[in-house]
This record gives structure tokens, C-alpha cells and sequence, in this order.
């Protein structure tokens, strides 16, 4: 059918291209100024940023930390020399008070393992209380975990931690492996938790997820700048308490650092976190772990397919198994995706058994093959 809609109408104007190119020109020349001035101004005022387990995953993220503030580590094992050639400070953990009661610390960022989290934050607790006390509140450092589970982390820093304390929950979906040649375009997962006792309610608003270029939400009216407090009072983010803006400016500052390193900066509810990743994160462990389980080995003959195969299992397998069962147990859906998975399973082997005309006795016989 023929378009009523004169050809004139849609055609581009003479010169209309060669307008747009020079606004693209402007807007990205503007960009670039922002981007300077944003880092002028984290550069400016620069983090002290404490991180407790500085192991693999704490040393990679130090090492980053130190373009554009202080770290100072902590750990179990002797790091010293580590530290020291990174730009660093080390204190032990066995003197974890020292580590707290640092005075211009304004980040602590707990890099443990997720078994081990609910301990450490345990034992951090009554030292930040003894911070406060010798202090003031204002003196508490914001509190940031990089677990792979959110709720839990979510939960615990709620638990325990005194409400003086501002919570950023966050994952970094990568480490020292897949991001051994940078961080550009990585993806970094978070939600701002806790500011000036000011606690963000997920249950109350629509999830946003935040990229770095486009911004998708499902409701005009939703915005990040809506926090509830425990009673339900919403609060902006610009009120005009002098530490409620102190604090927003510190999680602001230390996003920045991931952004200007290139990641893909994504703002989840810890609630919607744990759901995506238990059926895409778990279920890559999950399908690697029992595939390895069946000893799988190259073959003169491999395919392409099955070198993937090999590669899926030698990559979950890199990661340690208490990784994988704190993934389990500590997301309340992963035992929801081995049920999908065993029951896709039985019944994909079903149709194979109906096609050789078996009948539903002989079917019952053969199910949970998982």
C-alpha cells in the first residue's frame, strides 16, 4: 500500500547530516570536559580506601584503587611486601583495631570470601562502634562488599553493622582472570543501601537499572533519588543535612573509580541481583561442575561445541568449590534452578524415550537423571 506521506516529508533537508555531525562534535566535546572535570574533582579530593581480605581479589581491586587515592590492606597472610609494592599500606588482621581506627579512612571495602563474610562483618562491628565512640558518627567509614550473592551481604551489613554506618552492596561481575587486560566494559552491579541511617527499601519502589549511556526504566516517576527510611518516609537524595550529602558524595566518589575505569555501571536491587544471577552465574557453575563430574577430556575429533564445553568446565573449576556453595547457599533461588534444570533434564531424555515408543512405566523408570 502506497504512503500518503509526501517524499519531501521524510527525506532529510539539504545540509541535515552534516548539522547532526557537528552536534555529535559538541556533545562529545562536552563529555570530555565533564569527564575531566569529574576526575580534577576525585582526584582533588582523594579516598582512603581500606580493603579486609587482601588476597587475589582484594590486590587486584587495591591495585586499581591506588590511581586515585590511598589503600590501605589487610589479611590473614602477610602482605606486606605486596602492599608496599603497589603503593600501600598493610596492617594485619590481628590487629584489626589499628586497621579501623586509621583517621583519614573513608572506605572499608570487605573482600572475603562469601562463607566467611557473616564472621568478618561480626568481628568488624565492635570496632567500628569503638571508632564512633572515640570519633563522632560522621567519622564512620562507608561499608562496601563485592560478594557475589547481595542479599546476604545485604542483610548481614543490616544486622550487625551500627546504623551510623552508610552500606553500598556491589558486585563486580569479573576478576583477575577475565579482566586481566582492564576493566572497560566490565559490569559492576550495585545498590546505594544505607545514607545518613536513611535505608533504602527495594520493596517500595521499581528496580532501575542504570547503564552508563542509557537509562531504562518502566516508570517515568521511578527515580534513585526516592530513598525510604525504616518508617517509609521517602527522603531525597539533595535534602539539605549536611552529612546525608557528605555521605552521597562518598559512594559518588567511589563509583567514580569504576566508571572511570570503564565498567558498565548497573543499579540493581540486591533482590533482583540474586535472581538474574542464580540463572545465569549459578547455572554456568552448576552446568561446569557436573560436566567435570563426568571427566570429560579432549578427543582427536573435538567440535567446536565441545571445546566450549571443555572451556565452561575448566573455568568454573578454576573457582574454588566454596565459591560454588556459597552461591548455592546463600541465594534463595539457586535450588529453584536445579529444580528447572532437573526437570528439563528428565524431560528432554522423555521425548528421546517417546520416540522409541516407550510408555509412561518405562518413562518413570528413567526419570531424575539429575
Amino acid at each position: 500500500m502506497a504512503s500518503n506521506v509526501p517524499q519531501s516529508a521524510i527525506e532529510p533537508t539539504a545540509g541535515e547530516l552534516e548539522r547532526l555531525k557537528q552536534e555529535e562534535a559538541r556533545l562529545s566535546s562536552m563529555l570530555a570536559s565533564i569527564r575531566q572535570q569529574k576526575l580534577s574533582v576525585l582526584r582533588s579530593r582523594p579516598l582512603t580506601v581500606g580493603i579486609i581480605g587482601f588476597g587475589t581479589f582484594g590486590q587486584f581491586i587495591g591495585q586499581k584503587f591506588t590511581k586515585y587515592g590511598n589503600v590501605v590492606g589487610t589479611s590473614r597472610s602477610d602482605y606486606t611486601q605486596i602492599a608496599s609494592d603497589m603503593g600501600a599500606k598493610y596492617i594485619p588482621l590481628s590487629d584489626l583495631e589499628s586497621f579501623v581506627m586509621e583517621d583519614e579512612l573513608d572506605v572499608i571495602v570487605v573482600a572475603v570470601s562469601i562463607l566467611s563474610f557473616e564472621d568478618t562483618v561480626k568481628d568488624l562491628a565492635p570496632h567500628l562502634k569503638k571508632r564512633i565512640a572515640a570519633k563522632g558518627a560522621g567519622s564512620c567509614p562507608l561499608i562496601v562488599d563485592v560478594l557475589s550473592v547481595k542479599e546476604h551481604a545485604r542483610n548481614i551489613f543490616l544486622k550487625y553493622l551500627p546504623e551510623e554506618c552508610d552500606v553500598l552492596c556491589t558486585h563486580p561481575m569479573f576478576g583477575p582472570e577475565s579482566a586481566k587486560h582492564g576493566w572497560h566494559g566490565q559490569t559492576f552491579v550495585y545498590e546505594r543501601t544505607r545514607i545518613d541511617k536513611v535505608l533504602l527499601n527495594p520493596n517500595t519502589r521499581k528496580s532501575v537499572y542504570r547503564r552508563k549511556i542509557q537509562i531504562q526504566v518502566e516508570d517515568s516517576d521511578d527515580s534513585e533519588s526516592e530513598f525510604f527510611d525504616q518508617k517509609g518516609v521517602s527522603h531525597g537524595v539533595l535534602e539539605n543535612s549536611a552529612s546525608h550529602i557528605e555521605g552521597m558524595d562518598r559512594i559518588e566518589r567511589f563509583l567514580s573509580i569504576w566508571e572511570e575505569e570503564g565498567c558498565n555501571m548497573v543499579s540493581m536491587s540486591c533482590k533482583d541481583h540474586d535472581e538474574f544471577t542464580a540463572s545465569s552465574q549459578f547455572i554456568t557453575h552448576l552446568t561446569g561442575r557436573i560436566l567435570g563430574a563426568q571427566g570429560l577430556k579432549a578427543t582427536p575429533i573435538d567440535t567446536k561445541g565441545f571445546q566450549n564445553v571443555l572451556k565452561l568446565v575448566e573455568n568454573t573449576h578454576a573457582d574454588s568449590f566454596d565459591l560454588f556453595y556459597g552461591l548455592y547457599k546463600f541465594n534463595r533461588n539457586s535450588m529453584e534452578i536445579i529444580d528447572k534444570l532437573r526437570g528439563a533434564m528428565d524431560d528432554v531424555v522423555g521425548q528421546l524415550l517417546e520416540k522409541e515408543g516407550k510408555n509412561s512405566a518405562s518413562l518413570d523408570v528413567k526419570k531424575s537423571c539429575l
